[in-house]
């Protein structure tokens, strides 16, 4: 895909209609809501996902974010959160992603791929033609627990504009992004969006200020 000067902005983390609604006045496209996880920040449950799923206007995309790797237990998600995305974290194992099609037409699917080395580039250069898009992010599914998702750290982003340049598909570049790298992102990978949580947050909740900081920075 080709770089992107202007990238649109996810807020992952969301935890509450506030929290949402606030993340919408500031700018932001797309709404993180995050499902039962092993490890990281910002889980809620299933019923607060699907009660501000329902508040958000049409536009904003609502990703649900799962760590099942079975097919059918991510639909049944999805109904019952009712988003219109929804963001793979982990590796489909049961499956494919021709069966979450059949059974979510104009649900949008995001396949994860963790940047951990090379091996990353092949992993979504073979995921890539069966999904709506890709989110580069900087957790590690090999540990005992497993991290997907985030970690605050930033990965090598050389390997993630490589990525970039060669899927057919935008790309969400995540992991410890905050209003002081915002432009060296931007510059280094020229992702079609930016996926925010920890550089926005003070003490778990949506920092407001730093947001629209965040935004500044961009618009620069």
């Amino acid at each position: 895909m080709e770089a992107s000067n202007t990238p649109r902005i996810k807020v992952c983390c969301i935890s509450s209609v506030q929290e949402a609604h606030a993340a919408i006045r500031a700018g932001a496209s797309a709404l993180g809501l995050v499902s039962s996880m092993p490890s990281g920040p910002g889980v809620i449950s299933e019923a607060l996902i699907a009660e501000i799923a329902a508040t958000v206007p049409p536009p904003i995309g609502t990703f649900l974010l799962t760590c099942s790797q079975d097919v059918r237990d991510i639909i049944a998600q999805q109904r019952r959160c009712r988003t219109n995305t929804v963001q793979i974290c982990d590796r489909l194992t049961t499956g494919s992603y021709a069966d979450l099609r059949g059974a979510m037409p104009g649900i949008s699917l995001v396949q994860v791929i963790h940047v951990t080395g090379e091996a990353s580039l092949e992993e979504a250069l073979s995921v890539a033609p069966h999904v709506d898009a890709l989110l580069l992010d900087s957790g590690n599914q090999s540990l005992a627990v497993k991290e997907l998702g985030g970690t605050g750290r930033v990965h090598d982003w050389s390997i993630s504009r490589r990525i970039r340049e060669q899927v057919g598909v935008p790309v969400f570049l995540a992991g410890g992004l905050r209003p002081e790298n915002v432009g060296e992102a931007i510059r280094q990978v020229g992702p079609f969006g930016l996926d925010l949580c920890s550089g926005v947050r003070t003490d778990g909740s949506l920092d407001t200020g730093k947001l629209e900081r965040f935004f500044t920075r961009l618009r620069a």
